[in-house]
């Protein structure tokens, strides 16, 4: 299985980290602790188990498991211990954030072409081919809860592993590669998108299984 996050790509069974297109080197314990947490995600998993499912029968303080999770927060460039996808639980121990990663099988992920998501820290949206409305309205396909977002801000098009966006009158407007839209803009592999203060990824599995990573993380 494959886990993809942010500009993460994890593949648990080749036990290989690849960021931003790039190899994160992990330690053999470090990516033990990556993958318990993200096979258990979003449980809350305690020191002492976690201790004793990546150092078993072996005494190590918590401190080898401190060491083991900012590894990780390095690796894949999230440091935040509430707000990030590795989250210390206090007082207690560790979980890996369940929105905005996506499992995808090795292999395929659905057979095909051009599947697609938008996914942000707490989104997560399949993309069909067709037209999909994106605002704060309820009953829209793509439904962002901000007030900065319009009922109606945006529209994204797919039509066979193509890629637009429009924006639709908003207040606050949409953004491709930093600046704001005027027209329907094709989306292509490395774009950021914003939608009023929310900033999405955009994932792209081609027939082949592999994917083009559109991708950002949320703020705001």
């Amino acid at each position: 299985m494959r886990v993809r996050f942010a500009d993460c790509d994890l593949d648990l069974e080749a036990r290989q980290l690849v960021r931003a297109g790039q190899h994160a080197h992990l330690s053999p314990k470090a990516f033990e602790l990556l993958k318990v947490l993200v096979e258990e995600r979003p449980r809350a998993m305690s020191k002492h188990e976690l201790l004793d499912r990546i150092w078993p029968g072996v005494f190590v303080s918590d401190a080898s498991l401190a060491r083991a999770a900012s590894e990780i927060r390095d690796a894949i460039g999230d440091h935040s211990r509430s707000e990030g996808f590795l989250q210390t639980v206090h007082a207690f121990g560790y979980r890996f954030a369940a929105a905005g990663v996506v499992d995808v099988p090795s292999g395929a992920e659905s057979g095909k072409s051009g599947a697609c998501w938008l996914v942000g820290r707490d989104y997560e949206f399949h993309l069909g081919d067709g037209s999909h409305v994106v605002g704060r309205e309820a009953g829209v396909p793509i439904r962002l809860d901000s007030p900065k977002v319009s009922r109606h801000h945006a529209r994204v098009s797919v039509a066979g592993g193509e890629v637009s966006i429009e924006d639709l009158g908003s207040k606050n407007g949409t953004f491709v590669r930093g600046e704001r839209i005027q027209a329907s803009t094709t989306l292509t592999s490395g774009d950021e998108l914003q939608i009023g203060p929310i900033k999405l990824v955009l994932r792209v599995v081609n027939d082949n299984g592999t994917v083009t990573e559109i991708w950002s993380n949320e703020s705001g």
